[in-house]
């Protein structure tokens, strides 16, 4: 019998399929999902309708374990898609340890939620399509991945405010620590152009600062909290500042990629940058002997003998 899969009925449904207690079917009469052991199951198995009842798309603990797994190895967070391994590694508590690990990530919760809610209803459409293949029907569309472009309507793009200097400061020495760097920091919001990235609940995520050199904007930091990132929000901030861009004053956008973002030369790539430079370094080492001289030069600026 045919029925309409709307939107509410295919809440329903999975509602129903992640129902772990309960069994369920489809009464195409009515369009509605009923429990098995429900009143509501008319006639069934009386004849009078054999086809009325449907059973539901199959969904059980193997089907939701794979489907973590599918999204972890696709997450672009390496730290997080880290932890996520590990909790998928377990023995016991799975679901409970990689349920535990997204609490930790609201924004990545989020991606979680909406990844499994979209899959499990390609799946349920797949379902309804076999179904109208048995009533000489046309398939209806598959709804297509979610890009980043939807995860990116849960941050707030926005000019900088008085607080966030400390904030993107307070970022950038926690970058350097996490790549062993000892150079000093960027000069960050000190003249220029600057943007920030906040989440929808008031978090600074990252920011991306620059400045006008006669003919040539150089980005002077692009930096994303470590549990935002492999969400877009860098190549979010930096579209977002090209698009600010007065190209009759300026000729040409220069940033110096760290070898430990070379991942994102790809997203550079795709915004029609070309590399101009590879730089390379080489850190020195100084001999015991240097170092216990100036050890001891040092010392002696600091304590300068009283009869000098």
């Amino acid at each position: 019998m045919y029925f309409e899969l709307t939107e509410a009925l295919i809440q329903d449904i999975l509602f129903s399929m992640e129902d772990q207690e309960g069994d369920f079917l489809l009464d195409t009469r009515h369009g509605v999902v009923v429990r098995i052991d429900s009143e509501g199951l008319e006639d069934r198995g009386t004849g009078e309708d054999p086809a009325r009842y449907r059973e539901l798309p199959s969904w059980n603990p193997a089907d939701g374990y794979q489907l973590m797994k599918g999204f972890t190895a696709r997450f672009k967070n390496p730290g997080i898609r880290t932890e996520l391994t590990a909790a998928l590694d377990r023995g016991k508590g799975v679901f409970r340890a990689f349920k535990d690990t997204l609490n930790r990530y609201p924004e990545a919760e989020k991606r979680w939620l909406s990844f499994k809610t979209q899959k499990m209803q390609q799946d349920i459409i797949r379902w309804y399509n076999a179904l109208r293949d048995e009533w000489g029907l046309e398939h209806i569309g598959i709804e297509p991945e979610e890009t980043d472009d939807l995860i990116m309507e849960d941050f707030i793009f926005r000019n900088p405010n008085p607080q966030d200097p400390a904030a993107a400061a307070a970022l950038h020495r926690r970058i350097q620590e996490e790549e062993k760097e000892t150079a000093q920091g960027s000069a960050l919001f000190q003249g220029g152009l600057a943007l920030v990235a906040e989440t929808g609940g008031g978090d600074f995520a990252g920011y991306i600062a620059a400045v006008g050199i006669g003919e040539t904007l150089y980005i002077r930091a692009l930096e994303v909290k470590a549990e935002y990132r492999g969400l877009g929000v860098g190549e979010a901030l930096l579209s977002r500042l090209l698009d600010t861009l007065d190209h009759e004053a300026l000729s040409m956008v220069s940033i110096d990629l760290p070898v430990e973002a070379e991942g994102f030369s790809r997203v550079l790539l795709r915004k029609s940058f070309t590399p101009r430079l590879t730089r390379y370094g080489l850190r020195l080492k100084k001999s015991e002997s240097y170092q216990h001289e100036h050890h001891e030069t040092d010392k002696e600026k600091a304590y300068p003998d009283s009869g000098a």
